[in-house]
């Protein structure tokens, strides 16, 4: 599984598989911008890091490619952020 990297805003890399999904369906970004409801522009920018896709967002184009986030997504590096107490959350 090829991932490409995107630097999350906290520093954290998240990678995404969206490239190599596009690649295999034989897609463009415009046409999948077109089936999740965003913009060409806005797929270039979560490809490249730019830009962290919304949650809904995210889960548009899982639900596109019959997968799900984290099968889009590897969230893996934010994980170790959280469990090794450099991101906390507030209860």
């Amino acid at each position: 599984m090829q991932s490409e990297l995107i630097k999350w805003k906290g520093g954290v890399v998240i990678k995404t598989r969206i490239p190599e999904l596009r690649r295999e369906r034989k897609l463009s970004q415009e046409e999948l911008a077109r089936a999740v409801g965003t913009t060409r522009q806005t797929i270039t920018s979560i490809e490249v890091g730019r830009y962290t896709a919304s949650l809904p967002l995210a889960f548009k184009i899982a639900r596109y490619f019959g997968l799900t986030i984290e099968e889009v997504f590897d969230f893996s590096e934010l994980e170790g952020e959280v469990h090794s107490g450099r991101i906390s959350g507030t209860h």
